[in-house]
């Protein structure tokens, strides 16, 4: 079952569980916290957040969500303060712009009596939130380095570009790199793109001035993958049989991987919908009678020619 369809099973399960049940009341404030979206996979994310939004005030006339998106790490931390101080929040969705410098806000949020959902990133302490939502980060390394463990032969070449330095950043690449040691494939270098397309562009320019002879580019993520094929093409290198994995399913990646692009042949799976599934678990954190607190993983897909067109949604920003 596809995300979008469990999520409206959820849905529709909450409706029924609960229609009727709400009282007269002061609204449950539910802030929501993410970083500014400036590459496609936010995007996506702060669309889902937005259709979530709708969808659950719809649901629950006394819940109030409160979405905030920041520029950066500081402008995360007083949108925090504000959602604390000025909106008295019950309840905190957020996904840090970075891992460091969000945790302390974060857990004076805590220390506000606030339920705590974190989202994709991990803080650098454990153990503040009430939920982690999060896509599988170790088997989007693991998988894509099985995959080009069958597509490469011992002496082969790789380089590898990096997200943000984060936890998901650091838990993709140490299972990526697991997966290759005593594979013989060389990892030629590895550098931070920060989940970027003109980072991802400026690293695999460097890349390829420095290195002649590369088989294959972890990208990690399908905004630096574009960069790293544009890098080629300026280069007059996308012909030579080098391939590049990239990760998230961004709709214009999964086209390619339908039409039979060689150059990006398949992608890894961590759905930006991962905000839209925080946000019901955390309504259900006040509505339901059962437990909510814990990790939630989703599954890291590998999508290839033969089951793309399930991954496929034209109509979705990413």
């Amino acid at each position: 079952m596809h995300m979008r369809n469990i999520l409206g099973a959820l849905a529709v399960t909450g409706a029924l569980a609960f229609a009727g049940s709400a009282v007269a009341q002061d609204k449950i404030k539910i802030g929501v916290s993410y970083p500014t979206p400036t590459h496609a996979w936010a995007a996506g994310m702060n669309w889902h957040a937005e259709q979530a939004e709708k969808r659950l005030e719809e649901l629950y006339p006394d819940v109030d969500l409160i979405l905030v998106n920041s520029p950066d790490p500081g402008a995360q931390a007083s949108a925090l303060e504000d959602l604390v101080s000025v909106h008295q929040i019950d309840a905190l969705v957020v996904l840090p712009f970075e891992s460091e410098p969000l945790t302390d806000p974060v857990m004076n949020v805590k220390k506000s009596g606030a339920w705590i959902t974190v989202v994709d990133r991990g803080l650098s302490q454990p153990g503040i939130e009430d939920l982690y939502v999060a896509g599988n980060n170790p088997e989007l390394g693991r998988v894509s380095a099985q995959y080009m463990k069958t597509r490469l032969k011992d002496g082969d070449n790789i380089v590898v570009l990096r997200g943000i330095p984060t936890v998901i950043d650091n838990e993709r690449f140490d299972a990526f790199m697991e997966e290759i040691e005593g594979s013989g494939i060389n990892v030629l270098d590895h550098k931070h793109a920060n989940w970027n397309r003109d980072d991802g562009f400026e690293v695999m320019q460097d890349f390829l001035s420095r290195f002649p002879d590369i088989d294959a580019v972890w990208a990690q993520d399908d905004d630096i993958a574009i960069g790293v094929v544009a890098a080629l093409k300026q280069a007059g290198r996308d012909g030579d049989g080098m391939f590049v994995v990239g990760g998230a399913g961004m709709k214009e990646t999964i086209k390619g991987i339908m039409d039979g692009n060689t150059l990006v042949p398949v992608d890894v799976l961590y759905p930006p919908s991962m905000i839209a599934t925080a946000m019901d678990a955390t309504v259900a954190a006040f509505k339901s009678n059962g437990p909510v607190a814990g990790r939630y993983i989703l599954g890291a897909t590998l999508i290839t020619q033969e089951n793309a067109e399930s991954y496929y949604f034209p109509e979705s920003p990413f």
